[in-house]
């Protein structure tokens, strides 16, 4: 057993464009597109030794489709790397890509491991219908089928109502509790749509974004540059007469996935390169299930306290949007944090939300921003349905 925790570093980060419900990347398998990135990662540090790959961590959501059997080992198969190389799948819903990078960055820090990859991966486009079998054979009647798509299914009837409220309302409650009206919440995903399309003409994303072959599709496809306050203001609420969350200003359904490698010290060594960042410390807290929106403020308090940093420490703050009512929910709670360095690319109310792949992907960014600054102090939070938070502090 090692004495020590050992330093853990991520050497690069990909990610595929974010294909839209029914989209580009619609006929896409979930396991091929995790592949793909694993693929890629590998492709990308030709002085590893595929075989040094001590284990695939990754995150899933769904798992109820084509991404079922662990499709962590399907993309390990399927990308080609050595039948040596074992894989996982982890499921903490959309904290579930995050939750990958901070098990393999545990493992790389106590001795398990020195070389890991950890991503996510989901196909909202193809999430299955799901049918339960039925109590008796042969029944009679209509039985019901579940999209797996996104959200509450086959609920047990002793949670509390309250609790299991579609995920939309559990963003009106957030709107309630912090006044935050509908112009507001426009406003937020405007800014979104706007601060990705500007990072996009300026090549902020052609470092880390890896084209799906033979799809043609090399940038987001939900981001809206045209996007303008007359047209969100126009669309009506979906979740409650009367409320004031939209299609507009929620988050999209995707398709996606994404990938960070994970070295230790001699790792590093092994790949001949010089790494992104460092990961320094992470938090998982809970919440009432109908507040998850506002699952990150705590986890975020417990990551910079264990790192020894705080608000004034960051570089850049990769705050996932999931709904702009939870993203301005959680920064209402955070007075001391200067808006300037959250999601300076956009967030996922334009990038968008592949549930599984969503925590990947902002540590990836995360790791790209300090590169690129050359220094400086990063962090990755996602509000969780259910009521969990999950943060991830990283070091330049």
């Amino acid at each position: 057993m090692p004495t020590s925790i050992r330093d853990v570093y991520v050497v690069d980060a990909v990610r595929t464009p974010i294909g839209k419900f029914g989209g580009a990347l619609s006929g896409v398998r979930p396991d091929d597109l995790a592949a793909h990135v694993v693929r890629a990662l590998v492709a990308r540090t030709p002085d590893l030794d595929p075989a040094r790959v001590d284990d695939v961590y990754f995150g899933d959501a769904n798992g109820a489709g084509e991404d079922n059997r662990d499709v962590a080992r399907m993309a390990v198969l399927l990308a080609g790397l050595p039948v040596t190389v074992p894989g996982v799948t982890v499921n903490r819903l959309c904290g579930s890509g995050l939750e990958a990078v901070i098990q393999a960055a545990r493992a790389i820090a106590v001795g398990d491991a020195d070389v890991a990859i950890a991503g996510g991966v989901e196909s909202m486009s193809r999430a299955p219908w799901v049918l339960q079998k039925p109590e008796r054979a042969f029944p009679a009647a209509h039985q019901q089928l579940h999209s797996t798509t996104l959200g509450w299914r086959m609920t047990n009837p002793q949670m509390p109502a309250e609790w299991t409220v579609p995920l939309g309302e559990g963003a009106e409650l957030v709107a309630d509790k912090h006044r935050i009206g509908r112009e507001e919440q426009d406003a937020f995903a405007l800014a979104s749509h706007r601060k990705a399309a500007a990072a996009w003409a300026r090549g902020h994303y052609d470092g880390e974004v890896v084209p799906y072959d033979g799809v043609d599709l090399v940038r987001d496809e939900c981001v809206r540059e045209s996007s303008t306050p007359e047209a969100l203001a126009k669309l009506k609420p979906v979740f409650r007469p009367g409320g004031t969350v939209t299609a507009g200003n929620s988050s999209p359904l995707n398709d996606g996935a994404a990938a960070l490698l994970l070295v230790g010290e001699e790792g590093l060594r092994a790949t001949g390169r010089e790494p992104l960042a460092r990961i320094r410390a992470s938090a998982v807290t809970g919440i009432e299930p109908h507040l998850f929106g506002l699952g990150p403020v705590e986890a975020v308090g417990r990551a910079l306290a264990k790192a020894d940093r705080t608000f004034d420490d960051l570089t850049v703050f990769e705050l996932n949007e999931a709904f702009a009512a939870q993203a301005l929910g959680c920064l209402a709670e955070w007075p001391g944090l200067d808006p300037a360095v959250v999601n300076p690319r956009g967030g996922a109310l334009a990038v968008g939300h592949p549930l599984g792949a969503s925590g990947a992907r902002l540590a990836g960014a995360v790791a790209h921003q300090l590169a690129a600054a050359g220094s400086g102090t990063g962090l990755a939070a996602l509000c969780i349905g259910v009521g969990q938070g999950l943060a991830l502090v990283l070091e330049r």
